[in-house]
């Protein structure tokens, strides 16, 4: 049985005057003890009936609820209701069948974040929350895409800190390029995760640029400096990455119209699966979809569309379309 919002309060009412022995309460005075609450949380509320109350009641004294003691004193016709132990409280009571189920949820998602760094307290809460709660067969029915063993992981919670702590850092950097890593000032604002990897974003003094970017997995190492902190006043991260794919914004890059036309199956999967959130689709014939798309066109958006292969042709703007078909002509050499 889910509980909700109005039936939880419900419980608390109850169990507060199940609690009072100073006092009786027959069936009527529990129904007035919970509307009055209702009513202060939503004057609109309508109140609740006897039926509510009596399986309110058998809910709090199942397994599923919190298998309370209840005692029903006889007055006269009338019965009143009142915990057989005084100091029971379902707030002091072990977890029921449903808050266990719950908790035993989210305790399989927490257990694959066990990797990072900045989970690392996952390792020593996760045979607490296990304690007392006991199943046949554990059973994992969720999965994230995620990779503990990716390198420049052992950075994220270093990173998270700085970026909390407003710490300005020194990383030396190593792109794949270089043969040798070197130093970069960095004031940390933003960690964001795309196709598997870890990129950081913050302002270069040097460059004077507020979304250098640099990838986990080529840095070196870290250390803090003692310079003053430069807070983001310029980027509002969420717009940023909005209008495109990825996380390479080239200098001065806006949006473009882009005009793909993708053919049976890919058609398909991009109607269900949008590229971008601009995307507008038409289809034009049974096996042909064209899609509309308005964003920056970065390196991640022209890897994604060569990875269509020959299901996808590019209509617009024109440079984009002679470029794809250099990089497909390129690539069937390699056959050759």
């Amino acid at each position: 049985m889910a509980i909700n919002k109005n039936a939880l309060i419900r419980y608390k009412v109850l169990d507060k005057c199940f609690r009072n022995t100073g006092r009786r309460y027959f069936i009527q005075d529990l129904i007035d003890e919970c509307n009055k609450v209702l009513l202060e949380i939503d004057p609109e509320s309508k109140g609740i009936s006897r039926r509510q109350i009596f399986q309110d009641v058998a809910f709090m004294e199942s397994g599923e609820g919190w298998s309370i003691d209840l005692v029903k004193h006889r007055d006269n016709k009338r019965v009143y209701y009142r915990y057989a132990n005084p100091s029971f409280s379902i707030d002091n009571s072990p977890l029921n069948e449903v808050e266990i189920n719950q908790l035993r949820s989210a305790m399989a998602i927490l257990a694959q974040f066990k990797g990072m760094p900045q989970f690392e307290f996952v390792h020593e809460i996760l045979p607490k929350l296990s304690q007392g709660i006991t199943t046949d067969q554990e059973e994992v029915i969720i999965d994230f895409d995620s990779n503990q063993y990716l390198k420049g992981i052992e950075y994220l919670g270093e990173l998270h800190n700085a970026i909390f702590y407003k710490k300005v850092l020194c990383v030396s950097y190593q792109p794949f390029e270089n043969n040798a890593p070197y130093d970069v000032i960095l004031h940390p604002y933003y960690l964001k995760q795309y196709n598997n990897r870890w990129f950081l974003f913050g302002y270069n003094p040097d460059e004077g640029l507020y979304n250098w970017n640099l990838a986990l997995d080529r840095i070196v190492g870290i250390t803090e400096t003692d310079g003053k902190y430069h807070p983001n006043t310029e980027i509002d991260w969420f717009e940023y990455f909005d209008e495109m794919i990825g996380v390479t914004k080239p200098v001065g890059a806006t949006t473009e119209p882009v005009v793909l036309h993708l053919r049976g199956r890919a058609g398909m999967y991009v109607v269900n699966k949008p590229i971008h959130g601009s995307q507008h689709t038409k289809w034009l014939d049974p096996e042909l979809l064209e899609v509309k798309l308005d964003l920056v066109i970065n390196f991640e958006f022209k890897r994604l569309i060569l990875s269509y292969g020959k299901d996808v042709k590019v209509v617009s703007p024109e440079w984009l379309k002679n470029e794809t078909a250099d990089n497909l002509k390129a690539a069937l050499d390699l056959y050759c």
